[in-house]
């Protein structure tokens, strides 16, 4: 096994620990698509399945010679119709309903039952696609190639491991920390960055747009204080948490995450 070094909250380096199999192991990136695929969700939309039908007509004319409220003979195209007004047997009709009238339905709307994403996923597959988007995150040159900013001379370590002591630190000092483990090329692109949206998005309802940033992935037991960057559970994390994107992520971990990572693993896999 080959061992990595545990940073402090200075950056420095203070022992080292043998990083488990799943940093070091095959990257499957196929199968990583494949599950990213399989967790996108899609918000379902469509009209009303009665819009431009809520009119108190049939709708319906009758097309026969000789009959009251008839359109045969009159000059009326044959498409459905309601009535307007009436005097006696004589009627006022105007189009309704079908596409090619005026407050009529459209033509061919979106369905809700093409919006509902049915895939699934193996339980061997999900893990395999894990085990490879953690092994990414320990990848220096995965990481430089998902980031444009950075080369990988700019990465000092992969995977990132830090003392659990950084999640107990206040927002000020928790930036401090980070900019000093990360050093200055990773820190630029590790926080979130929020900017408005050129173009006509701004006034669709979505103005702003901000980058993923870095990820910290913590134990089941610490709770970090700051939202300044995204942070996840060990037990609760997913190839979409590291891997959405793009494999190669900035993720730090806690050396109580990865205890947990490779418990987690371990015990998937004698099941």
């Amino acid at each position: 096994m080959t061992k990595t070094a545990v940073l402090d909250i200075e950056g420095k380096k203070i022992k080292d620990i043998e990083l488990p199999d799943f940093f070091s192991d095959e990257i499957r990136e196929d199968i990583v698509a494949k599950v990213l695929e399989t967790k996108k969700t899609m918000q379902p939309y469509s009209p009303s399945l009665v819009g431009g039908k809520q009119h108190a007509a049939s709708g319906k004319m009758v097309h026969r010679r000789h009959v009251w409220r008839s359109s045969y003979g009159r000059g009326m195209s044959r498409v459905p119709r309601k009535i307007l007004s009436r005097r006696g047997t004589q009627f006022n009709l105007i189009a309704a309903e079908v596409s090619g009238t005026r407050g009529g339905r459209r033509a061919h709307p979106p369905k809700t039952i093409s919006m509902i994403n049915t895939k699934k996923i193996n339980k061997k597959e999900m893990k395999r696609a894990l085990v490879s988007a953690l092994g990414a995150t320990a990848d220096k040159k995965r990481i430089a190639f998902r980031y444009n900013s950075i080369s990988e001379k700019d990465i000092k370590q992969a995977p990132i491991i830090v003392e659990s002591k950084i999640i107990s630190l206040k927002t000020k000092e928790f930036v401090s920390s980070l900019k000093k483990i990360l050093g200055d090329s990773l820190e630029k692109i590790s926080f979130r960055d929020k900017k408005v949206r050129s173009g006509k998005g701004k006034m669709r309802g979505r103005k702003y747009k901000k980058n993923a940033g870095a990820i910290l992935v913590t134990g089941k037991n610490e709770n970090i204080k700051t939202k300044i960057i995204e942070s996840k559970k060990a037990n609760t994390l997913g190839v979409e948490d590291i891997a959405r994107g793009g494999l190669g992520r900035i993720t730090i971990y806690t050396e109580n995450a990865v205890k947990e990572l490779q418990e987690k693993l371990n015990k998937t896999k004698n099941n």
